[in-house]
């Protein structure tokens, strides 16, 4: 399912996007999850903060 969703961001409209995957501390168990989201270009410093 990943490897769509990269094949989709190479072409077209798709360039104006990136998948952005970031490690989150979990509140309920402390271990650490990975949350994945594809945002616009000009938006990923804002998405990782």
């Amino acid at each position: 399912m990943a490897k769509k969703a990269v094949a989709t961001l190479r072409t077209g409209v798709g360039k104006q996007f990136t998948k952005c995957i970031k490690m989150v501390k979990s509140e309920k168990t402390g271990a650490y999850i990975f949350k994945e989201a594809i945002v616009p270009v000009d938006q990923v410093a804002e998405y990782m903060k």
